[in-house]
C-alpha cells in the first residue's frame, strides 16, 4: 500500500464525491485527488491502487485516505471532517450551537431525501413507474428547498459544506427531468455556488462543465 503524508481524496467525475472535492478546495487544506476509473475489470485509481482495497465497503466514492493510511469512506463524514480541520474557514457552524444542529438537519435531509431519492433514476432495471414516482417525490423536495432559500444565499445564510452537498445533487436534475428554472431560488443558488473559487477549481480538476439549466 502506497503511503502518503498528504490526505488523498478519491473521486469519480460528477459523482456524489464532487461535494467532498469542493469542500477540499474550499478548505484550502493540502489534499491531493485521485480519480477512480470504473471498468468491467475492476476499479483502479490514477495512483495505481485497486480501489476495492481502498474502500472495502464496496468500492464506491468518495473515500479519503488520511496521512496515517486510515480511510474514511462516507461523504457526509468526510465533509464534516474537512470542515473541522480547516480552522478559521468557518465551513460549518460551531458545535453545540442550535445552528450546528440545523446544519446536521440539512445534511441528513440532503442525504436521505435528495441523494437517495435519485437511486431509482440511476438503475437501468428500475421500472418506469418507479422512476416516475421518484421524480415526483424529488420535485416536492426541491420545492421545499426552494422555499427554504427564500431571502437567503445559502442554506444557513452563509456558506457551509452542506451547500456543497446540495449543489452536487442538484447537478443531477436532468436525470429526473427537473427543470431548475421552475425553482428560481435554486437557480440563483447554483449560479452563486459556481462563482466560488473552490467550486470552480473542483469542476476544472474533474473536467466538468458548469451547470446548465
Amino acid at each position: 500500500m502506497e503511503s502518503t503524508t498528504r490526505m488523498r481524496l478519491y473521486y469519480a467525475p460528477g459523482a456524489c464525491s464532487l461535494s467532498t472535492h469542493i469542500v477540499a478546495r474550499e478548505s484550502e487544506l493540502d489534499v491531493e485527488i485521485s480519480k477512480v476509473t470504473f471498468s468491467p475489470e475492476g476499479r483502479t485509481t490514477e495512483h495505481g491502487e485497486d480501489y476495492y482495497l481502498v474502500n472495502k465497503k464496496g468500492g464506491y466514492v468518495p473515500a479519503l485516505r488520511l496521512p496515517n493510511d486510515e480511510v474514511m469512506a462516507e461523504g457526509g463524514a468526510i465533509i464534516q471532517y474537512l470542515a473541522d480541520k480547516a480552522e478559521g474557514k468557518h465551513l460549518a457552524p460551531e458545535k453545540g450551537t442550535l445552528e450546528h444542529y440545523r446544519f446536521l438537519e440539512w445534511l441528513m435531509f440532503i442525504s436521505t431525501e435528495l441523494h437517495k431519492g435519485f437511486s431509482p433514476l440511476f438503475r437501468a432495471d428500475a421500472p418506469e413507474t418507479e422512476k416516475t414516482l421518484a421524480s415526483d417525490k424529488l420535485n416536492k423536495r426541491y420545492a421545499y428547498v426552494n422555499e427554504a432559500l427564500e431571502g437567503k444565499e445559502y442554506l444557513l445564510g452563509t456558506f457551509s459544506v452542506a451547500d456543497a452537498y446540495l449543489y452536487t445533487i442538484l447537478r443531477w436534475s436532468a436525470r429526473a427531468n427537473i427543470d431548475l428554472a421552475t425553482y428560481p431560488n435554486l437557480s440563483v443558488f447554483m449560479k452563486l455556488m459556481e462563482s466560488r473559487k473552490g467550486v470552480q477549481t473542483a469542476l476544472e480538476e474533474e473536467g466538468l462543465d458548469p451547470f446548465k439549466q
